[in-house]
């Protein structure tokens, strides 16, 4: 690093060497005859790309991942009286998704080390009531989806797979998505393979699924005829520009995964002396590893994070509150329920730079800096 310069936590030329592709791509699709900005023949071939490489019965393009989750769940038929057991640690949509649809969201704790959804915890929040049980990976890891899968089959709920982190990830050899009846994938620029917008997809093996989001994405219409509306639907299509330029970034993907997966794979190798003085790594190893973000567990988080800004690296706390603490869904928590690994985890979570546009140089810096902090 040179003096003065940072190290951001997310790059913010990501698609810089994409800008005379995205350039024209925004000049053809806007001048075009068609005039066709949604839901066109880019948004087929993205679609088909995913498809293909996952296996997937359907994947099924809309306007953002958390509309993702909203489609899945309303297509496995979630509704008003229902109960869906979510981690009480993670992102505000995995519970709001549950509640937009008149359901009830019912927070289940975490792993302490691994911070996803603990199947034992998730097991015992499970009632009559109970529709849907929806793990999500979390940071660098999976969630222990062959455990859900077997629950789910013995309780006969549905299992939706909050995948919007895990893109490319692979447990046990089937893709993240693919685990439960309906997985998702988020596209915001922060994500894996994140575009200069909003955009998401449901992925599925089951083809009546994928068939139902197709309807529900596009106000009930099933595409054969227009404007005939099976069921009531939503607004939530997919943009012809960033699909284009999906399919054109595509082929890179593995390797900027690839590069992710290396980065944190040095952190993790630097970092595994650190636990005994307050710094916990992920757990090693490739299987069932996502690289969204990097996060350690600190025990002295803001000393942490004032040791490395001092030092030109951002770093990010992800979800310092857990969410049955949190204002908008205390009302589904019962009166003194606690979840105290996720409450652990929202004061000890910090997550390092880990794209793929950081040099070797930059990874040693940060990894120095941390173990510095650390004493070593």
């Amino acid at each position: 690093m040179t003096a003065g310069s940072r190290i951001p936590f997310f790059p913010p030329d990501l698609f810089e060497d994409d800008r005379t592709v995205l350039l024209d791509l925004l000049l053809e699709l806007g001048m075009s005859p068609e005039q066709r900005f949604i839901l066109g023949k880019h948004t087929r071939r993205f679609e088909q790309l995913l498809q293909e490489s996952l296996g997937a019965a359907d994947v099924v393009a809309c306007s953002s991942g958390t509309s993702a989750l909203d489609l899945a769940l309303t297509a496995v038929g979630v509704g008003p009286g229902d109960e869906v057991v979510v981690p009480a640690f993670g992102c505000a949509p995995l519970a709001a998704s549950v509640v937009q649809l008149g359901a009830a969201p019912v927070f289940a704790d975490i792993h302490p080390h691994t911070m996803v959804a603990d199947p034992v915890e998730v097991e015992r929040r499970i009632t009559a009531r109970t529709k849907a049980v929806m793990p999500a990976h979390v940071f660098s890891v999976m969630a222990d989806m062959p455990a859900f899968a077997e629950m789910a089959r013995r309780h006969r709920v549905r299992l939706i797979e909050d995948s919007a982190v895990a893109q490319g990830a692979v447990l046990d050899g089937t893709p993240a998505g693919l685990w439960g009846e309906a997985g998702v994938f988020s596209f915001v620029q922060v994500k894996s393979f994140g575009m200069p917008g909003e955009g998401g997809v449901v992925v599925t093996r089951d083809a009546g699924i994928g068939q139902r989001v197709r309807m529900l994405r596009n106000h009930g219409q099933d595409g054969s005829r227009r404007f005939l509306h099976h069921v009531i639907g939503r607004n939530s299509r997919f943009d012809e520009i960033q699909a284009a330029f999906q399919v054109h970034r595509f082929g890179g993907l593995p390797d900027r995964l690839e590069r992710r997966a290396a980065v944190a794979a040095y952190y993790t190798e630097r970092f595994a002396p650190l636990a005994e003085r307050g710094i916990v790594p992920p757990p090693a190893g490739k299987d069932g590893r996502c690289h969204y973000v990097y996060t350690v567990l600190a025990d002295r988080r803001q000393a942490l994070t004032e040791h490395l800004r001092e030092r030109g690296i951002d770093c990010h706390a992800y979800y310092p509150l857990p969410l049955p603490l949190q204002p908008a869904f205390a009302v589904f928590a019962a009166p003194g329920d606690r979840w105290p690994h996720a409450e652990r985890a929202g004061r000890r979570a910090l997550s390092l730079p880990v794209h793929h546009r950081l040099s070797d140089a930059d990874v040693e810096y940060i990894a120095d800096a941390v173990c510095a902090f650390a004493g070593t």
